[in-house]
């Protein structure tokens, strides 16, 4: 094992770093485009073009866990040089911590939900797996900072974005899971939070919580995440806000699609 890391621990590693962060930022506007004339078929859009349903809930954890799973291997294997930092190990935290929730918390909250096909399982899976990596190998391996770096204004304003964009994007689900009594079955309008604001409430709660972190970690990885975090849940929002507009006449005209009182 340890000859291993001491073999990927190179020039030509940092390269294949950087090079799937520019991936990632150029997947997001193609994604964005794409998705203007399909939608994602996941839940309410769910479609069988795209595969045999699988079990919402097994889905989501399984797509998920790589970006914990793996991000963690790497932090617990020998090569992780950087881990004995504490803004290494902070921020990795901070990836953990949100994976932790998305993984093995949020699945089992899930209240039905409708099957998810199995392409669009696929590419999630495929998605987290490449960006566990990407995070973890960059913040355990090769991110460099200063030894007081979290007292630095970027990490502090950094970590304030990020904690309240997971508070937000925690609050909205919550919101969403509850529009429905026991037994309950159609959609409602969401109220209340973020929702007075914006029709992605969890989504801006999210692009929020990847910009923080990137400003936290100050590196091409988390920047790249952040970007392709914007372009597909700012378009994921678009498709839910026109499909609100659609079904409830009474739907609040005032309310943006993802972004407060811009867009």
């Amino acid at each position: 094992m340890q000859q291993f890391w001491q073999e990927v621990d190179s020039p030509a590693e940092r390269r294949l770093l950087a090079a799937l962060s520019c991936a990632l930022v150029g997947i997001g506007p193609v994604l964005a485009l794409v998705l203007r004339c399909v939608h994602l078929p996941y839940g309410r859009y769910t479609s069988l073009y795209f595969g045999p349903g699988l079990p919402a809930r097994a889905a989501w954890l399984m797509q998920e866990l790589p970006s914990f799973l793996v991000p963690l291997a790497l932090a617990l294997g020998s090569g992780a040089a950087r881990l004995h930092h504490s803004p290494n190990r902070v921020l990795l935290g901070l990836f953990l911590m949100h994976y932790l929730h998305r993984a093995l918390i949020f699945p089992f909250l899930i209240r039905g939900g409708k099957p998810t096909p199995l392409i669009i399982f696929l590419l999630a899976f495929i998605f987290c797996l490449l960006n566990g990596y990407l995070q973890g190998r960059s913040l355990s391996n090769y991110a460099e900072y200063p030894s007081d770096w979290l007292k630095h204004p970027c990490f502090i304003v950094g970590f304030a974005g990020w904690l309240i964009g997971m508070v937000i994007n925690i609050h909205s689900d919550h919101i969403l899971r509850s529009l429905r009594k026991p037994g309950e079955t159609g959609y409602k309008i969401p109220k209340g939070g973020m929702f007075e604001y914006v029709t992605g409430a969890n989504f801006f709660g999210e692009i929020l919580e990847w910009f923080g972190f990137a400003l936290a970690c100050c590196t091409i990885e988390s920047a790249g995440f952040a970007m392709c975090t914007l372009f597909i849940l700012a378009s994921r929002a678009r498709q839910h806000h026109e499909w609100y507009l659609e079904k409830f006449e009474d739907y609040p005209k005032s309310r943006k699609i993802v972004i407060p009182f811009l867009y």
